[in-house]
């Protein structure tokens, strides 16, 4: 069964999964002593990601495919053909800048999905980059939650802009799909009802 959950009309449902995620090769990642535990750090202006992983990326040549933000920067020219043919997306990690989007796809909704991949479920950073997206960047087409999505997160993606969600594979995404549910009417404002409840709600003493 397939593990991406969809949003349509704030409808949601199981969705066939058209997008391929292209991933990096593996590499070693710097762990760094912090309080006697080992923690990895991924800190904005890092370089995270080599020339050499970004060169030995393979992207399929046909199909639609979700490239990593780096691949996506350094092979643009490459890749216009098929940006233009709505066949390219991105996805970015949650440290990554989405100035660095911005700044090499001016017109952000020339690409038909964008995804924010986040390693940790504990990572609030994705929450932000949803909210960015559809507000600052005005971004209007599909935004995909993937990597250590789990059913706990949903109903918030879903607040900051996300509609799509690929759960992870150790999960169960029906079960998960019930979470968008969980509340039916938030105090806050956010991306899907911008005004808060006590503007919404004309209560008379």
């Amino acid at each position: 069964m397939s593990q991406l959950i969809k949003l349509n009309d704030n409808v949601a449902s199981i969705a066939e999964n058209e997008w391929t995620v292209v991933q990096l090769p593996p590499s070693l990642v710097e762990a760094r002593k912090q309080a006697g535990k080992v923690v990895l750090f991924k800190l904005t202006g890092e370089q995270t990601v080599s020339e050499e992983q970004i060169s030995g990326t393979v992207i399929p040549e046909s199909g639609k495919v979700i490239v990593p933000l780096s691949v996506f920067i350094a092979c643009k020219a490459q890749l216009q053909a098929r940006i233009n043919a709505g066949e390219i997306g991105v996805w970015l990690d949650t440290h990554e800048v989405l100035a660095d989007l911005a700044e090499h796809q001016s017109d952000l909704n020339q690409l038909p999905i964008i995804a924010v991949h986040v390693e940790r479920f504990a990572d609030g950073r994705i929450f932000s980059l949803g909210l960015l997206l559809r507000t600052r960047y005005s971004f209007k087409n599909e935004l995909r939650a993937i990597g250590d999505v789990l059913r706990d997160q949903l109903f918030f993606l879903k607040r900051s802009g996300f509609d799509s969600y690929l759960i992870r594979a150790d999960r169960n995404a029906e079960e998960a799909m019930l979470s968008l549910n969980d509340f039916s009417a938030p105090y806050q404002g956010a991306v899907d009802e911008t005004r808060p409840a006590f503007v919404r709600y004309n209560r008379v003493a």
